[in-house]
């Protein structure tokens, strides 16, 4: 399999000035295509649409035509037809002022033949004439050169000092090295010094000279690829009769596709919350900049995060007297024991985000169900809520915005995920129309299968009685929903909606398209959040009607299964029709006190090679955690992206330090004979391998009541000996504490 070579950074950046002499000045005609980057199938590239008048433009609207080309997928602009296509304004970049721009990035299959350069008509275009737009098929290419000349007769102070503070601006944390480029996690991008001393096509001290030509070996070196990448370098040579820098900041270009021989040098930089696409007017805009990091309104917006689990909800055991088999952990049923006449803890729910933003959390992914959403659901009302009076919401629904607004006022970032298609069947679905048999429905000592459940209405087993239907349409309903929340709480703290969690019951060409229909509901609704998506696993639904049984999907190496959510070794081949600005993968990883893998057999023990879960326990199966190893998963689960420039925040990671103690009793008796940590060994190898790739990770959780993790606060529950302590939290686990600080470079 083919991956994307890698956008090496600072050819990206060089790129940049080419573009800005190849625009020229406001004589130019108001529209023009460039070709930012081209491979054997395909290309990806940039229409701008320039307002060269004196006169401000509301609203505009392009065309054009290809006679091979298609195009395979848009952003910054809403485009319709199909060949040929029409390109209008969104929300944010419709109103040009004079000298303003406007751009649409777009990718393109090339069919067989080449990249082509339609040319743009529509009234905004009328009368202008066309400097013609530079594309790699035009640009002489020498492997054996690796310099990059800009050669101009003019150039202006003024637009040289905007692109420079615009570089200040996206790279705010760019350290200074002595040669005065910058230079941040092995890539080297425009720094302060840069644009005020050196001598470069971005320096101001340059900015009065005829030409310059930088060459690539004095420069820092960028980022190395991973094994699943590769590149190579190009030149251009470009020649314009003037350079004035365009007054507006190109935006995102999708990710490059895969190369056989050469790397073209990319026009544009990909755009983050600093470019156009945000509205200066507008709080609470999150992208993903041209590193693959997380911005909030053009500023770097640390992702030191954690899940907030369950909303205190939890499954009610069946022989409750209140509310027996009640509502499992995703829906914010508000029944957390913390004030129950002086029995709990006395703790509150602003008292814990004070504790939590002390310890370094800004951001907090909330898991709910659809029936969170409802402000009439039984399950989250009285009789059925535990707390105490005076920390006790109306509804489910008052609670979610409770918490988001205390959140917002507590400085701490959300992220909301749907996490089940029913708050009756909870973590194990898979997918929309999730149907039994689940699979726990023969786990030792479970009280919590609900195989009596079905979010599907067709194909249901026998055991099914109550169905909770569930699918496409009312899914999209939620994402908007959710969407609408900042407007409505007057909140600017919602990153973007983690559209469905672990859906590792669905191909990869199944849950792409699902995710694409998202990103479009949620965008119709809220441009200013990030659409986070997770991966798949290794099998899925056969889609025959028989619920248990699964086909093999792709995940690279037979031997290193991903996790439920982990799985995107596809996306390389087969990326989401998503704007990588507005994109965050979010795979969840976790080691054996969740599930045992086969990778982490000892490799000593021939006969338990391949065995993974109870099989591994009935063999009495030595665990062996082999960073190495699971590097090689990570990597091609979801790592190799991360050199691509995608942003990545792992959505779920963390574990029961103490697992096979602290556990359900079916679980410390299957793995008695486990007595090191190796699941503290595991989360170790994890935060050290994110470190190592700049890849951010929202531990799970911060609620201690989960039996296969615990939380960061300790608590004196104990699923076996003080069941009747569940619900209570002291203070946070220094072990967890010191891994989160190494994670977050504290």
């Amino acid at each position: 399999m083919t991956t994307p070579p890698v956008k090496r950074f600072r050819l990206a950046l060089l790129g940049l000035g080419v573009l800005a002499a190849s625009y020229g000045s406001s004589a130019f005609a108001a529209c023009s295509y460039v070709i930012t980057n081209e491979w054997n199938t395909g290309a990806t590239g940039e229409i701008r649409v320039t307002n060269s008048t004196a006169a401000p433009i509301s609203g505009w609207s392009i065309n054009w035509q290809y006679a091979t080309n298609r195009l395979s997928s848009s952003w910054n602009g809403k485009v319709s037809g199909s060949n040929p296509y029409t390109a209008t304004n969104v929300d944010w970049n419709g109103n040009l002022q004079p000298g303003q721009a406007a751009t649409v990035g777009f990718q393109i299959n090339k069919n067989g033949g080449s990249a082509e350069i339609p040319t743009i008509s529509g009234s905004i275009c009328s009368g202008s004439s066309s400097a013609g737009p530079v594309s790699s098929s035009s640009v002489p290419r020498s492997s054996s050169s690796s310099s990059i000349t800009v050669s101009s007769s003019s150039s202006s102070l003024q637009s040289c000092t905007q692109q420079c503070n615009w570089y200040g601006t996206l790279y705010p944390v760019c350290v200074t090295t002595t040669s005065g480029w910058g230079y941040e996690n092995n890539r080297s991008c425009i720094s302060r010094a840069t644009c005020t001393s050196q001598p470069s096509p971005f320096g101001l001290s340059n900015c009065g000279s005829s030409s310059s030509v930088v060459s690539s070996s004095s420069l820092p070196p960028s980022s190395s690829s991973s094994s699943r990448t590769s590149s190579s370098s190009s030149s251009r040579v470009i020649s314009s009769s003037s350079s004035v820098v365009p007054s507006s900041i190109p935006s995102s270009s999708s990710s490059s596709r895969p190369s056989s021989s050469s790397s073209v040098v990319p026009s544009s930089v990909p755009s983050s919350s600093s470019s156009s696409s945000v509205n200066s007017s507008t709080k609470g805009v999150f992208r993903v900049n041209a590193q693959g990091n997380l911005t909030k309104d053009g500023q770097a917006l640390p992702a030191q995060c954690g899940n907030w689990f369950g909303l205190e909800g939890r499954h009610e055991p069946s022989n409750d007297a209140t509310n027996p088999s009640g509502a499992p952990m995703e829906m914010y049923a508000g029944n957390m024991w913390w004030v129950n006449d002086s029995k709990g803890s006395g703790r509150t729910i602003d008292q814990t985000m004070k504790e939590l933003k002390a310890a370094g959390i800004t951001m907090l992914r909330l898991p709910i169900a659809p029936q969170t959403l409802e402000t009439n659901n039984p399950q989250g009302m009285v009789p059925n809520l535990k707390n105490h009076p005076s920390i006790r919401q109306t509804n489910a629904r008052q609670a979610l915005e409770d918490f988001i607004k205390l959140a917002d006022q507590n400085n701490i970032q959300i992220f909301i995920d749907i996490h089940s298609c029913s708050n009756f069947v909870g973590w194990r679905k898979g997918r929309l129309d999730a149907r039994p048999p689940y699979v726990d429905k023969d786990r030792v000592g479970y009280d919590f299968r609900r195989e009596e459940y079905s979010c599907a209405t067709t194909g249901n087993p026998s055991s099914v009685t109550k169905i909770h239907a569930y699918d496409k349409a009312k899914w999209i309903a939620n994402l908007k929903d959710i969407a609408g929340l900042p407007a409505k709480l007057g909140v600017t703290n919602l990153v973007g909606i983690d559209i469905f969690n672990e859906p590792w019951d669905y191909t990869w060409a199944d849950w792409k398209a699902l995710s694409e229909e998202a990103y479009a509901a949620i965008d119709s609704v809220n441009p200013n959040l990030l659409i986070i998506v997770e991966g798949i696993s290794g099998t899925a639904n056969n889609q025959d009607g028989t619920p248990d049984t699964k086909d093999e999907v792709p995940h690279g190496n037979p031997d290193l299964n991903p996790n439920w959510g982990e799985n995107l070794y596809e996306f390389g081949e087969n990326p989401l029709n998503i704007p990588k600005d507005r994109l965050l993968l979010s795979p969840h990883t976790y080691g054996p006190s969740v599930f045992v893998q086969k990778h982490h057999m000892d490799p000593a023990q021939t006969e338990c090679e391949g065995l993974e879960g109870d099989s591994a326990a009935d063999l009495d199966c030595r665990i062996v955690i082999n960073p190495t190893v699971l590097e090689q998963g990570w990597e091609e689960h979801f790592g190799y992206l991360r050199a691509q420039g995608y942003g990545i925040l792992v959505g779920e990671f963390g574990g029961n330090m103490d697992w096979p103690n602290k556990t359900s009793q079916a679980d410390r008796t299957a793995w008695s004979h486990i007595t090191t940590n190796v699941d503290q060994q595991w989360q170790t190898a994890a935060v050290n391998y994110f470190k190592k790739k700049n890849i951010h990770a929202c531990y799970w959780s911060m609620n201690p009541e989960s039996a296969d993790t615990f939380g960061w606060y300790l608590t004196p529950w104990d699923p076996v000996s003080a069941n009747d302590k569940w619900g209570q939290w002291t203070t946070l686990d220094p072990r967890k504490t010191t891994l989160l600080n190494s994670l977050w470079g504290k």
